[in-house]
């Protein structure tokens, strides 16, 4: 498939990424992400390892556009279920020390 990213036209496909990324270790997923085999990573790190381009010279959209027409599963935000947070009671019993009432 061709597609422009930065500016600059690339032919991919997905076993050219599948095999670009094959070995390479995903970083902390903050953002965007794409699902690549089992694994998933940031949309920046995959647009920079599959066209050797600098991470600035180009916009996730632009990335995610292409992994999404080649097949792959990209995600806006990771999947992170909230964390509850302590009610003041048990914020001030976790102070003092002492289990706080159930």
């Amino acid at each position: 498939m061709r597609c422009v990213i930065a500016r600059f036209p690339f032919d991919l496909t997905k076993s050219g990424v599948l095999a670009s990324m094959k070995g390479v270790t995903p970083e902390l997923v903050t953002g965007a992400s794409v699902v690549i085999g089992r694994r998933q990573y940031p949309v920046k790190q995959v647009g920079e390892v599959v066209t050797g381009q600098d991470r600035r010279d180009f916009t996730v959209g632009e990335v995610t556009r292409a992994m999404t027409r080649l097949g792959f599963t990209c995600r806006a935000l990771p999947e992170i279920s909230p964390a509850r947070g302590l009610t003041p009671l048990e914020e001030a019993s976790a102070q003092l020390g002492t289990p706080a009432p159930r």
